[in-house]
């Protein structure tokens, strides 16, 4: 859109309420845009996109500016990310300050500033993936993501969800990975369109859909996904289940789990049923009886920094000891509800290890009947050709997908021969 003072000035203006960090950046974004209800289409756009610009890459740009005021800020993301030229920005734009920003170097600025990450996380990264791979991870980081479907497979298939999205104009690839997915080329209103509307597909990161396969569930099973949220990957498990069997959507949030039925509604699900984990009682009486249980814990969400660049500065280093924590009571009261020889994946969409395979590997050490099997493996058999060895591991700039890691392990059988290994016919079988 064409550059103007007024639009300069809302984004930072909206930028300045955003950097108190005291809400998620697109809930106070909405409730700026709700404030002024004078902005058109396009003035929201320019808004929305300076701004997430200036959270992807605050610390760099704070550095090439010699400020952090808000202003600031948005002319070097105008300047140094959005790619306005100096022409275009010079009356728009302090004079000297446009210098600074075209004389910045990132020669000059330190590692983690030119991987526009806090000091914390760039050391735990770099401490546990190596400096080169570290980087690598960063500059994934920082591009933003694209738009994902998953196709309601029990409804219609991919090629038709992917030719009736053309004839109404809007391009879409079939994803790598996802035997669901459908990549679209730019940010279209989908939830307007009538594939959306009638829940034949779903907005959904192809690494989250990828969950649902690990989990496999069969027509018929018991299955739960214990800390289900608005219920993205209890969709997609009924997807596989194709309107068989028991879903347990299980949350803490009564909120999250209100938001499920309307989404169930408009996929023809019908074999889901919420359980709101306030004391642990009803998941209690489940206790053992369950063929699979999927545990996408709560955790830093620093896999998604494509979309919610605000994260990293919003969390704490002590956060991360807290979530573990967390993550380690909720796996292993997950866990009881495993029968033997069922499945249980334990998914986080973080890039540390503390959340990933420092939880993992503690679970598995106090819970020796859950043996580990291979998430490579288990993607192979449902004809998903991804293989990052036994733990799913995703990452942007490799898979082009959010951050993800998953661990799968089965609950060995009473007769101490896991009965995963004798029957892996599927989630269709």
């Amino acid at each position: 859109m064409r550059l103007t003072r007024g639009g300069i000035a809302h984004a930072a203006a909206a930028l300045s309420e955003i950097l108190r960090f005291d809400a998620p950046a697109d809930q106070v974004l909405s409730r700026y845009f709700r404030a002024h209800r004078n902005l058109g289409q396009g003035d929201r756009a320019f808004i929305a996109e300076t701004v997430f610009a200036v959270l992807r890459r605050k610390r760099s740009l704070e550095a090439a500016a010699g400020s952090s005021e808000p202003a600031a800020l948005v002319a070097a993301a105008l300047a140094r990310v959005l790619g306005y030229s100096a022409r275009a920005l010079g009356e728009l734009v302090d004079g000297p300050l446009l210098r600074r920003l075209r004389q910045a170097s990132p020669a000059e600025m330190a590692p983690a500033v030119t991987a526009d990450l806090p000091d914390w996380v760039w050391e735990r990264l770099v401490q546990q993936q190596g400096e080169a791979q570290a980087t690598r991870i960063a500059q994934g980081l920082l591009r933003p993501a694209p738009l994902d479907l998953r196709v309601n497979l029990a409804r219609i298939d991919r090629a038709s969800a992917q030719a009736q999205l053309a004839a109404s104009g809007i391009e879409a690839a079939p994803t790598p990975y996802s035997p669901a997915g459908l990549r679209l080329a730019g940010k279209p209103a989908i939830n307007r369109h009538r594939l959306f509307l009638e829940g034949l597909v779903e907005v959904q990161d192809e690494g989250s859909q990828l969950l649902a396969w690990l989990l496999a569930p069969r027509r018929g099973e018991m299955i739960a996904d214990y800390c289900a949220g608005a219920g993205g990957k209890t969709l997609a498990a009924a997807m596989l289940m194709r309107g068989t069997g028991r879903i347990y959507a299980m949350d803490v949030s009564a909120k999250r789990l209100a938001a499920l039925a309307p989404r169930a509604a408009r996929a023809a699900v019908t074999n889901v049923q919420t359980l709101l984990l306030v004391d642990g009682a009803r998941a209690k009486r489940l206790s053992g009886k369950l063929d699979r249980v999927l545990v996408d814990a709560p955790c830093s969400g620093f896999g998604t920094l494509r979309r919610n660049p605000d994260l990293k500065w919003r969390q704490k280093p002590g956060a991360i000891a807290e979530l573990s924590a967390k993550q380690a009571r909720i796996l292993a009261d997950a866990a009881r509800l495993v029968k033997p020889g069922g499945r249980l994946v334990y998914a986080t969409c973080s890039i540390l290890q503390e959340e990933n395979e420092g939880v993992a590997a503690e679970f598995q050490r106090a819970n020796p009947d859950f043996v580990a099997i291979s998430c490579a493996e288990l993607l192979r058999t449902q004809r998903i050709d991804l293989d990052t060895g036994e733990r799913l591991r995703l990452f942007p700039h490799l898979h082009g997908t959010d951050g993800f890691y998953a661990a799968a392990f089965v609950r060995n059988a009473a007769n101490g021969a896991p009965e995963e290994r004798r029957d892996r016919s599927g989630a269709f079988a």
